[in-house]
């Protein structure tokens, strides 16, 4: 349960400063913006301002029926006197509805669509870069208070190695022996057949010289110490015997506050590259028809991830939060239908052209793309949830 919550938490913080971002640029834009949304509908209770008395009123069904009935037009004029923030009962996520997004036949001029080509760009890529400012935020608090960082990276003398460094495991392949053995990412290797392992480098170089050995690995799990006895194997043909772990010399760094801010930033910039050379090799791959470079996970895994980087300790959940900001971001910006890339790829198309794509052509490529990232999803969430059983 607590790993559930944290994970709402955790996404909620993601999501919300995405669509924090639209919202504010379209305000700023002089869009009208119906409602801003934490979770998603059925909505539990809103509120909005009312125009005329500045006063707070809480949204109820109720009162939308009889707004209706007085004001007509149906019930989305009279659910919109002013932006209505609500809170919804599906915890995973947030939304804007913003005038005339979804290319309806508005003109009015406080409509998404009767904006110039800049205004409509920045509204759509805004979410992106608040999730990147998120990111380089997260990742400055982290090198202010210590940030597990791998340090064989560090060069900078006003770096302060709060703790040593020591072998973590940062991925565990699928059927490999360390999998078989249920390693887990963020499990420490301290020693091999006794021998006290001091990098990542002298872990490799001793399991590449014993192939087909039984190594009795000693291992320390969030303070929890035990032993699993593996055998290294060819997990891809005519590659060397392997466990199938990936590993970092990872300790704990901070930095002065005014070096901090900067780390962080450039953290999370270089964070943003790894990320889209992480989506080019993953689709170069399935292209090719290599399978999968890696593994990759969708809700389920990812709570399962929050949760392990909450037990390691905060400064580990800071940074998995600050991944998972530059994930979304990388994702949106994707020139993918439904998505904010897509709906941008439409806008810049209108720009170059001065003509408008047709609504019936983007709505349907919008469709089409929302119904494969949720067939995605479903595929992904199986694999996780089949994982974990």
């Amino acid at each position: 349960m607590l790993t559930f919550l944290i994970f709402v938490a955790v996404l909620s913080l993601v999501v919300v400063v995405h669509e924090w971002g639209h919202f504010i640029v379209a305000r700023l834009s002089g869009m009208r913006v119906f409602e801003f949304g934490w979770g998603f509908p059925p909505r539990m209770f809103g509120f909005y301002r009312d125009p005329k008395t500045k006063k707070w009123i809480r949204v109820s069904r109720n009162r939308l029926k009889s707004l209706a009935d007085t004001v007509g037009g149906g019930e989305r004029v009279a659910e919109f006197p002013a932006t209505v923030y609500s809170i919804n009962w599906l915890p995973l996520g947030g939304f804007v509805k913003i005038k005339g997004e979804n290319g309806d036949d508005v003109t009015e001029p406080d409509s998404f669509v009767a904006k110039p080509f800049y205004q409509k760009m920045a509204t759509l890529v805004a979410g992106v870069v608040m999730n990147f400012i998120l990111a380089g935020v997260l990742l400055s608090i982290g090198f202010m208070i210590g940030l597990p960082t791998d340090l064989s990276s560090i060069d900078d003398s006003k770096a302060i190695i709060v703790e040593p460094a020591r072998v973590i495991i940062q991925h565990v392949e699928p059927n490999s022996p360390a999998k078989m053995a249920e390693l887990k990412a963020g499990d420490v290797v301290l020693t091999l057949n006794g021998e006290t392992m001091s990098n990542a480098n002298q872990v490799v170089a001793f399991v590449r010289n014993r192939p087909n050995e039984n190594i009795t690995v000693r291992i320390d799990r969030s303070g929890s110490l035990f032993t699993k006895e593996l055998t290294s194997a060819e997990i891809k043909p005519g590659e060397p015997a392997r466990f199938g772990i990936a590993l970092a010399d990872a300790g704990v760094v901070r930095y002065p506050w005014y070096v901090a801010f900067g780390k962080g930033i450039a953290a999370a910039w270089y964070g943003l590259l790894n990320i889209f050379i992480s989506f080019y090799i993953l689709i170069k791959q399935l292209i090719l028809g290599h399978g999968l470079a890696f593994a990759i996970s969708g809700p389920v895994g990812i709570a399962v991830a929050v949760g392990e980087s909450a037990r390691l300790g905060f400064n580990y959940l800071l940074n998995i939060t600050a991944m998972l900001s530059l994930s979304l971001a990388a994702l949106n910006i994707l020139p993918i239908p439904a998505l904010d890339g897509g709906r941008a790829l439409f806008v810049a198309i209108e720009g170059i052209t001065g003509r408008k794509v047709p609504i019936r052509y983007e709505q349907i490529a919008h469709t089409i793309g929302f119904v494969a990232l949720m067939l995605l999803i479903i595929v992904v969430t199986w694999r996780d949830v089949t994982g974990l059983l």
